[in-house]
């Protein structure tokens, strides 16, 4: 296979605290010999384990972007056995253009793993990221929210996975991290994913959604500062002790804990996140937004469990995920 063409502007192999860029080579009207400048810190401290922490694989999910660059700031290498490799701001260009997708070409980082080193810049990054920084982690955490067309409760997630040790070994992760709300999850659309990439290579990896509608809270941030501290600690990277406080599992079993929109239409919700709901109980109503005097169209539970993330925007599309339901685990 081809190099990558990004070249990192520190040496990874160095010791002590590092803080530069992958240098994407990117030419374009605005600079002909150009190149985009994904910021990275590495922290590196005698033998041990490395850690992989990724934000903004979608750009417009802020969390783990304040808390990784916080973490860049503040860990000093006497507090590291191992290495940390911090990437807050994973997809560079749609973090910088607020959106989930890059604006240069539309790519979804997190649906274009392995990537390729003659691709696009999207497939470019992905590349780089799978052949060059994933075989040195043994633990990655890649940290996400709603961005700004879903809203999530808080939680930690981790995959059922052919190899019942890895995910235990996810699930302990997991437990570190103790979000308020821990889960099994079900994806619909798993290729291409950073988290299939990882656990494919084997890797103990967690991930989250911290919240949503294209912002943070003061609330969903501290989850991250010490979810991201709690995993450190597990990994044997960094020194203290796990504070663990009460977490609420959930588990997303099969495709009934989606809601799918069927309409275009103006956004009711019934119940709110983190209500318990049962099965056939209304959650949320569409109405049409192109005559008065139709009746909305009612949207129900298809499974008892909680509500655990919701359409964000008031519009909504025919196709859009309307709300999700998981089932509470005793």
């Amino acid at each position: 296979m081809r190099p990558s063409p990004i070249s990192p502007t520190i040496d990874l192999d160095a010791e002590g605290v590092q803080h530069g860029f992958l240098k994407l080579p990117y030419s374009r009207d605005d600079a002909a010999w150009g190149a985009v400048m994904i910021p990275i810190t590495m922290i590196r401290n005698g033998q041990g384990p490395t850690a992989l922490l990724t934000g903004a694989n979608h750009g417009d999910e802020y969390e783990g972007a304040i808390a990784l660059a916080k973490l860049a700031n503040t860990l000093r290498a006497e507090e590291v056995s191992g290495c940390v490799i911090i990437v807050p701001f994973m997809n560079y260009p749609a973090f910088r253009a607020g959106t989930r997708t890059s604006p240069i070409d539309r790519g979804n980082l997190n649906r274009t793993f392995p990537g390729k080193p003659d691709g696009t810049v999207t497939e470019k990054i992905a590349d780089y990221v799978q052949r060059h920084l994933l075989p040195r982690a043994d633990f990655v955490l890649d940290i996400h929210s709603g961005g700004r067309t879903l809203d999530f409760l808080p939680f930690a997630a981790i995959h059922v996975l052919d190899d019942k040790a890895q995910q235990a070994r996810c699930s302990a992760a997991m437990q570190a991290f103790n979000a308020p709300y821990s889960m099994t999850l079900l994806e619909l659309d798993a290729v291409g994913m950073f988290d299939t990439a990882a656990e494919a290579a084997g890797k103990v990896f967690v991930s989250t959604e911290l919240g949503g509608g294209g912002s943070a809270t003061a609330r969903s941030v501290a989850v991250a500062d010490r979810g991201v501290r709690q995993f450190l600690i597990h990994c044997g990277i960094c020194r203290g002790e796990l504070e663990q406080r009460p977490t609420v599992r959930l588990d997303m079993p099969d495709g009934d804990c989606y809601v799918t929109s069927l309409h275009d239409g103006l956004l009711e919700m019934c119940r709110d996140l983190g209500d318990t709901v049962k099965k056939g109980e209304l959650i949320a109503r569409v109405h049409d937004v192109r005559r008065t005097g139709t009746a909305p169209v009612d949207y129900h539970a298809r499974r008892d469990g909680l509500l655990a993330a919701r359409h964000f925007p008031g519009l909504i599309g025919c196709g859009d995920t309307l709300a999700v339901v998981a089932e509470i685990v005793d």
